[in-house]
């Protein structure tokens, strides 16, 4: 099968170390299922692994890629769940096992035809959702999904900021908090991707450091040190900022004589849980909402694909199909 795998890494030429290839379809062990994927989608996980951070270079080479949805054994229409992990190492919450691994961490991951995983991890695809549209959710839906309902516990009415409007992760917080019945303001660079989160639902969109209608109770922070003043001065006292990423960095000024001293909570978040998963699959099927596909691209271009990613050239998510499309 055809796999994109990642062989080296290096700060500066990530995408060198991006190889596609012919490799074995994954063998079935006890417990473990295959999928034959239709489409999958890129993560920043992904360029941070070919950057060497936070993913050891003993486990190259490595299938990469933590998205996918496509057909079980069966043929079912399925999405991959994609941490693997003991819910009961984590105290209910596999997101807290210490062992967890997202896909393509020690286990080969989803840029190929078919992937392997625990058979838990496979969750029946609504019929109404496109393979593609499904393929943008485990990891930017997922984590958006447990920032703001299980961290943040937003609720309707609730005044949430969204940092960084074009991301996968930024892009679902300001859909499902619109859905929720959040008051929801966005900031972004582009005007473009301003007037895009307006189309959303978003009742204000802002120019970094702009100031806003009001403050808000919740931040949602995936940006990292370039916005990590402006989230905290945005909020109310007792407000929550809830941070899942440091794109820009992770050593901002931590303020802590406003942290404290306005009461705010600071909460860390990655991935959701596998219940999670199911309750953020039953919303969107209720509601109606979707995930933004900003283009398709087949495997072979994986690199272009990555490219436009970095450069922050794209509103929602990359599709990527591992296999040529029907004619």
């Amino acid at each position: 099968m055809r796999a994109a795998s990642c062989i080296s890494q290096s700060p500066t030429d990530p995408l060198g170390g991006l190889v596609l290839s012919d490799v074995p379809e994954p063998e079935r062990r006890p417990g473990w299922t295959n999928v034959r994927i239709v489409a999958t989608s890129i993560n920043m996980h992904d360029l941070w692994t070919l950057r060497g951070v936070g993913h050891p270079e003993e486990h190259l080479p490595m299938i990469l890629g933590c998205d996918a949805a496509g057909h079980d054994e069966d043929g079912n229409e399925v999405i991959v769940y994609p941490i693997i992990a003991d819910p009961d190492a984590g105290m209910g919450d596999e997101t807290l096992d210490p062992r967890r691994a997202l896909l393509s961490e020690r286990h080969n991951g989803t840029f190929a035809e078919v992937v392997s995983v625990p058979e838990r991890c496979v969750l029946p695809k609504p019929p109404e959702l496109s393979f593609e549209e499904a393929a943008c959710l485990p990891v930017a839906w997922g984590t958006a999904y447990r920032m703001l309902f299980t961290q943040a516990q937003i609720k309707a009415g609730d005044r949430v900021l969204v940092q960084g409007v074009g991301g996968g992760v930024a892009s679902a917080a300001i859909k499902l908090a619109v859905a929720a019945g959040a008051v929801v303001y966005a900031s972004s660079r582009s005007a473009e991707k301003r007037a895009t989160a307006l189309e959303w639902g978003a009742a204000a969109a802002v120019a970094p450091g702009e100031r806003l209608p009001e403050r808000v109770d919740v931040v949602i922070e995936t940006v990292g040190e370039a916005t990590w003043s402006y989230s905290l001065k945005a909020l109310r006292p007792g407000g929550t900022v809830v941070v899942c990423g440091a794109t820009t960095g992770d050593q901002p000024p931590a303020d802590l004589n406003r942290v404290f001293y306005q009461q705010l909570r600071v909460i860390g978040s990655t991935g959701c849980t596998r219940s999670e998963m199911v309750a953020l699959i039953r919303m969107i099927s209720a509601t109606g909402i979707r995930p933004v596909v900003d283009r398709v691209m087949p495997l072979e271009e994986i690199h272009d694909a990555f490219r436009l990613m970095e450069a922050s050239e794209t509103l929602g998510k990359i599709i990527l199909h591992p296999t040529p499309a029907p004619a």
